[in-house]
């Protein structure tokens, strides 16, 4: 079971730029976000929040913010998850963390500058989390970074203290719409052992 896992999420997993016109169910987000959040972060923080972005009003909304070369493949794409962090996440502590009642407020004492590396980092763990879980469940990914964060922003986060970090579009990948594999590191060049 592991090694068909490991197939699966890492080796058969690629980031997809086209996607199959197949809907993906309400139900399956759900669930995404059940395994999503169960992953590690520092002191239970979690702070990624996510918008799916489904409906067609919704990705024309979301148009003017992408980058030309994400637009095609971002409004053809079932859903677009935007990854962001909320700034205000210290509120939440006193449930994520119980045994430790201050921590929120430890947390938001934190210097700006290593409060929004903690932030960015934890939410991009999340993000990883959550490709791994969708892969799992049978979604393909196309993870981006090409949009305008301020803009989506202020076009979906206007009414709550969120920050955009990511674009991931989800569906069922099409096959026909794959690059070649891009190499990776061999071992050696990446990692020691000591």
């Amino acid at each position: 079971m592991t090694n068909q896992l490991l197939q699966k999420i890492f080796f058969d997993g690629r980031t997809h730029n086209g996607f199959r016109p197949e809907p993906v169910d309400d139900a399956i987000l759900r669930r995404l976000y059940e395994a999503m959040r169960l992953g590690p972060t520092a002191a239970n923080s979690t702070p990624a929040r996510v918008v799916f972005v489904k409906s067609a009003a919704a990705k024309e909304r979301l148009r003017p913010s992408l980058a030309p070369g994400n637009l095609e493949k971002t409004m053809a794409a079932p859903v677009t998850a935007i990854v962001a962090y909320d700034t205000r996440f210290h509120e939440k502590m006193p449930k994520l963390f119980p045994a430790r009642p201050t921590m929120g407020e430890m947390m938001a004492a934190m210097p700006e500058e290593q409060q929004h590396f903690m932030l960015l980092q934890n939410a991009s763990l999340q993000a990883g989390y959550l490709i791994l879980a969708a892969r799992a469940l049978g979604l393909d990914c196309g993870p981006m970074g090409g949009f305008d964060r301020e803009k989506v922003d202020a076009t979906f986060f206007a009414d709550v203290p969120w920050k955009s970090t990511l674009l991931i579009n989800l569906g069922y990948g099409d096959p026909e719409q794959l690059f070649p594999r891009n190499p990776r590191l061999d071992f050696d060049e990446a990692c020691r052992i000591e």
